[in-house]
């Protein structure tokens, strides 16, 4: 299945890991463990080998012999020796201060007995009503991949807040603001960039076979040659992008999304100024994994936005779906490259393309546009591709970039693992790429600046009404009727 290679950090034995159970961050390092029972014994081997751990909220040691005794919280595990101490952690994960915590530990809410009585939490809510808030225990929890945690598996807690500082264990009265749990508030967003300006550049259409993936690579490819720092990212779980190249990878996009792998442990330099991030069959199971987060929509951008501002530019390879990995491609991205096949069936399909892009600036307030619509596999002997491209034009005006002439060589390519400008540079279909390549370059150099930023100022909205009404009938634009 393509899993890292690691040894157990229990018994020392060989095996690939596969489950994000498997992989754990610990001490500035990573643990592994070959199954449920190494993993177990982890926690009851403590500190120093001793059957006893450290509680994160109060510091007292005790043996973590109960389930609800080890939780995870921003992907790291800590152990709580109470009840209490569990919320603690839970509450701080979500946000809470740690003064708050301290201030409704230690006075009781009026009305309420010393004893007997439940003081409240701070902000009102009662400790019953923050248990009820908090994940249920785990003992017949199955994980993302369909494999059950069993009874003595550790909680995992999907709290994407950072962790308490150690110095700050068993001090509540320091009132130190956290950050929000994963759903609770969204985190700020970095200042966009100028939109018609692309450097993270998806090349996406719901529509299969029209050329996505010899686009990405030739694109990527393209930029590469022209001394600019590229990253090629494959979110397709096809894994085309890899054998384009003729590339192969023991790490992908999936340890990156689901494991937590850092990209630059699971890229790949494949041609100068291009490191490639690759796919495989493994990417299927990120889709149950990001189905189950909150924000679901933003983990490839929250995963990719450090390592991408290493590069000038970033090429996204998507498939040709409706899926949620096509989301985040889009949600990462800033601009949008189209490609048609010039075909009646292709063309139709842009208007899914529009609408999808319209709907990610509306509903998941990200301003990505169509920075261009490139027609591919065209024949100037036939008919139907002259008229693609005459109702391209009249559509999408200056965003409709010059076509992509068919040739052989383009599909013959992949089968030698090589770009088209290695296979058959100077050929038309390379010329035509390096077109693309170059208009790319100059449109970023100039900004928004010129006759595209007049297009641009409205975002899509202009798109659907029109390539609705120029494809009622195959040519019915470009022939005037």
């Amino acid at each position: 299945m393509g899993g890292i290679s690691e040894t157990c950090s229990v018994c020392g034995t060989g095996f690939e890991v596969q489950f994000r159970y498997q992989m754990e961050e610990k001490d500035g390092g990573f643990s592994f463990f070959c199954s449920q029972k190494c993993l177990e014994k982890s926690h009851l081997g403590g500190q120093d080998g001793a059957a006893l751990a450290t509680c994160d909220a109060c510091a007292k040691r005790f043996p973590p012999d109960l389930v609800s005794q080890v939780l995870y919280v921003a992907g790291r595990r800590h152990y709580a020796c109470s009840l209490g101490c569990r919320t603690q952690l839970v509450r701080e994960a979500k946000g809470a201060r740690l003064g708050d915590i301290a201030a409704a530990a230690a006075a009781p809410a009026e009305g309420a007995t010393p004893t007997g009585g439940e003081a409240p939490l701070a902000g009102g809510a009662s400790r019953a009503a923050t248990e009820a808030a908090e994940p249920a225990p785990p003992a017949a929890r199955a994980s993302a991949h369909g494999e059950a945690t069993g009874p003595a598996a550790p909680a995992v807690a999907q709290v994407a807040s950072a962790a308490r500082p150690a110095e700050l264990k068993g001090q509540g009265a320091v009132a130190v603001p956290l950050s929000p749990a994963g759903g609770a508030k969204r985190p700020a967003q970095p200042p966009q960039r100028p939109a018609g300006v692309p450097r993270c550049l998806a090349v996406f259409n719901h529509k299969g076979g029209t050329g996505k993936t010899t686009t990405a690579v030739s694109v990527a490819a393209g930029l590469a040659a022209r001394d600019k720092r590229v990253l090629l990212v494959d979110t397709d779980a096809q894994g085309n992008v890899s054998v384009s190249l003729g590339a192969g990878a023991e790490r992908s996009l999936y340890h990156v999304l689901v494991m937590g792998l850092r990209v630059a442990d699971a890229t790949k330099t494949v041609r100068p100024n291009l490191d490639l991030l690759p796919s495989n069959e493994t990417l299927a199971a990120a889709e149950l994994y990001l189905a189950g987060r909150q924000n679901r929509d933003r983990v490839l951008s929250d995963r990719l936005s450090a390592a991408a501002a290493e590069y000038d530019y970033v090429v996204l390879d998507c498939s040709p779906s409706l899926s949620l990995m096509n989301q985040n491609a889009l949600v990462f991205a800033d601009s949008v490259l189209v490609p048609v096949a010039c075909d009646y069936l292709s063309l139709v399909g842009v208007r899914q393309v529009i609408k999808t892009v319209k709907n990610v600036n509306a509903l998941l307030h990200h301003p990505v546009q169509i920075w261009g619509v490139l027609p591919t596999f065209y024949d100037g002997r036939a008919k139907i591709a002259r008229e693609a491209v005459s109702t391209m034009k009249q559509h999408f005006g200056e965003r409709c970039l010059a076509p992509i002439r068919q040739a052989i060589k383009v599909k013959e390519a992949p089968a030698q693992g090589q770009t088209i400008f290695e296979y058959a540079s100077g050929t038309p279909a390379a010329d035509d790429y390096l077109a693309v390549v170059d208009r790319i370059i100059e449109s970023r150099e100039r900004g928004t600046a010129g006759s595209e930023a007049g297009a641009a100022r409205d975002g899509t909205a202009w798109s659907v009404d029109r390539v609705d009404a120029g494809t009622e009938r195959p040519g019915a634009a470009a022939a005037g009727a």
